[in-house]
């Protein structure tokens, strides 16, 4: 064997030996040889000098052995020079080679070792779906793939891609939508006073309907534990923001959805403190079922039912934003202070039916109690053990055998803004309150504030983060909009229809009932108006007469003042354009609340619309 190909056994032993400069020598002349530019260091595989010298049939030595290898596959003498360094080189086909191609030989070798499982020339392919290729499909691959191949891909990898790339877009369509029609959708909103489990009791019925995964839920409670806050964990699945997170309370109305056999529920989580009541007002004009959660736990009850609690004002808002139906879950039964105690539950019952009653619910059709444990999910999908006094449905199964609402999608196309985003174009979230929207519809904007109506077309629609292709009443949406832009949309701006336009203005008369107010209200007097999703400020410019509440007779003379649970017809005006409906064509458009200093004054319908004077 050439000296040149004999390795010296130390780097020592080489600096000591007499050969050495003339070894070095030789090398020196064998690399000034090469041709470092020429092709068969490109690493292309289509180029035939990528094949080593030994594997070609038409070599200067030809060894059936070898030719046998490159027959079977190129891959293999790939794997053979990745285990052995340079066997091939020790075999029998180089002992024809000079020193000059010995060397060529092992660094072409080493160069298409990287590319060596790309077979057929095929540079397009990536080595990992080459690799997916080569398992599918070993018997089609053509023989000496490398060394004969004519360099042009085969056809079927090429159907195989393809036909991965048609797969892809599937998941987009989910299998729930053929069923989606035939489920009613239902708006839930959890109301109460703070700290009551009103997140909580939402992130453990998504968990029992499978909406949250346990390894999230998990994640979220190791969270929670290096945060010292070990019950907050099934809230975070509705309070997403980090805020929220690290205050325990929520901020803004949280998103989510379950559904049951019968129902597609949306839940809409409002926040519970009194600083953030203007967005449960949103949430709550949204839902057509309230869900008042109540916490047993001796002192927390009294807290949220006293005067200035936000049990009564939530009661009392959801009514005024058109909600029917209440559910009152008592939560925190297990709690050490209550332990399931049917005492305590009748005495939360007691306090609460007379002010819902004088409210306006009707405590033997739109009320039913029911007691609960949220961070447990004691009777909330199964009945509770330890509660054996208690004989009506779990809180979901209960949710899913309530009558239908009557809805119907004939009437015009009514949609209040509640919240709009840049994403791909402008998107509009609301809750389509009448009428029905389809794919590419022509819609219209309003108030229009200019003097042009602001027509805009319906690119893609999202119920529930479902997409669709056409929507009916009561359901939440997204609206993906063309035709306007985002900064050109307020929340409590309506979508319609052409056809039917909503009525838009400024001043119109009302009935108002004053509910908390320490002085006397005249005319002149500020507020902020809260109707369907729109918050605008509002002036009481006139006040016609006064109602009886008993009889319903209207004063004959105008009063100069109105005082606390007082009732009259008043004129408003508001400080810009707003959409709004008379409460006797369009009740979700027609009934409003009046707050002030962080209170709810008033509550209100509107009964005629005034026009403006030019």
């Amino acid at each position: 064997m050439d000296p040149i190909d004999t390795a010296p056994d130390s780097w020592e032993q080489q600096e000591d030996d007499g050969e050495a400069p003339e070894l070095n020598t030789e090398l020196h002349s064998a690399f000034t040889a090469l041709n470092v530019n020429a092709k068969p260091f490109v690493p292309n595989v289509n180029a035939a000098e990528f094949v080593p010298a030994f594997l070609s049939p038409k070599g200067p030595c030809e060894n059936p052995e070898n030719s046998d290898v490159a027959a079977v596959s190129f891959g293999l003498c790939a794997e053979f020079l990745s285990q052995d360094g340079f066997a091939c080189v020790h075999g029998p086909a180089p002992v024809c080679l000079s020193a000059n191609q010995s060397t060529e030989a092992v660094v072409s070798m080493e160069v298409s070792e990287p590319v060596a499982p790309v077979e057929n020339g095929e540079a397009e392919m990536t080595t990992e779906e080459s690799w997916e290729q080569k398992g599918a499909e070993p018997d089609e691959l053509e023989p000496g793939g490398g060394a004969g191949g004519d360099g042009s891909p085969t056809p079927d990898p090429q159907q195989e891609l393809m036909e991965e790339e048609e797969e892809v877009p599937m998941p987009k369509v989910p299998p729930p939508l053929p069923d989606a029609p035939k489920k009613e959708h239902v708006n839930v909103v959890f109301i109460g006073h703070v700290d009551a489990g009103k997140s909580t009791i939402g992130g453990q019925i998504m968990y029992l309907t499978g909406m949250v995964e346990k390894r999230t839920l998990e994640k979220y409670e190791r969270e929670a534990k290096e945060k010292n806050r070990e019950t907050w964990y099934l809230s975070w699945a509705l309070d997403t923001n980090q805020e929220e997170r690290d205050k325990g309370k929520t901020v803004e109305v949280g998103r989510a959805y379950f559904e049951t056999e019968k129902k597609h529920f949306t839940i809409l989580d409002a926040p519970g403190h009194k600083s953030f009541v203007p967005n449960m007002i949103g949430g709550a004009s949204q839902a057509d079922l309230a869900v008042l959660v109540i916490s047993a736990r001796k002192g927390e009850f009294e807290t949220g039912f006293e005067k200035g609690g936000q049990t009564r004002e939530h009661a009392m808002l959801a009514k005024t934003a058109g909600v029917k139906h209440l559910i009152v879950l008592v939560n925190k039964m297990d709690d050490p202070t209550v332990n399931w105690s049917l005492e305590r539950y009748e005495e939360c019952k007691e306090k609460l039916v007379p002010f819902l009653k004088k409210v306006g619910f009707n405590p033997k059709k739109d009320i039913h109690f029911m007691p609960c444990s949220g961070l447990t999910g004691a009777n909330l999908k199964e009945p509770a053990d330890l509660c054996t006094w208690y004989t009506g449905l779990p809180f979901i199964p209960h949710l899913d055998s309530l009558p239908n609402f009557n809805r119907s999608s004939d009437g015009p196309v009514r949609l209040p803004i509640v919240d709009k985003y840049k994403d791909m174009g402008t998107v509009i979230l609301g809750k389509l309150e009448s009428g029905s929207i389809s794919k590419a519809q022509q819609l219209v904007m309003m108030p229009n504030r200019g003097h042009r109506l602001h027509t805009v077309e319906v690119l893609s629609l999202l119920s529930d983060d479902v997409e669709t292709e056409d929507a009916t009443p009561g359901e939440n949406l997204k609206l993906r909009l063309k035709g306007i832009e985002e900064e050109e949309i307020l929340p409590g701006f309506i979508l319609c229809n052409a056809e039917n336009l909503c009525h838009s203005g400024r001043t119109f008369d009302a009935q108002i009932v004053i509910i908390e107010h320490k002085s006397i209200i005249c005319p002149g007097y500020n507020a902020v108006l809260h109707i369907h999703t729109c918050i605008e400020e509002v002036q009481i410019t006139a006040l016609i007469c006064l109602v009886d509440k008993k009889t319903g007779e209207k004063s004959k003379t105008r009063p100069r003042f109105v005082k606390q649970d007082q009732v009259c017809i008043a004129r408003l005006r508001t400080a810009g354009t707003i959409c709004l409906e008379t409460f006797k064509e369009f009740p979700q458009m027609g009934r409003f609340t009046l707050r002030d200093e962080g209170k709810t004054i008033a509550i209100g319908k509107v009964l005629k619309l005034v026009a403006e004077r030019d």
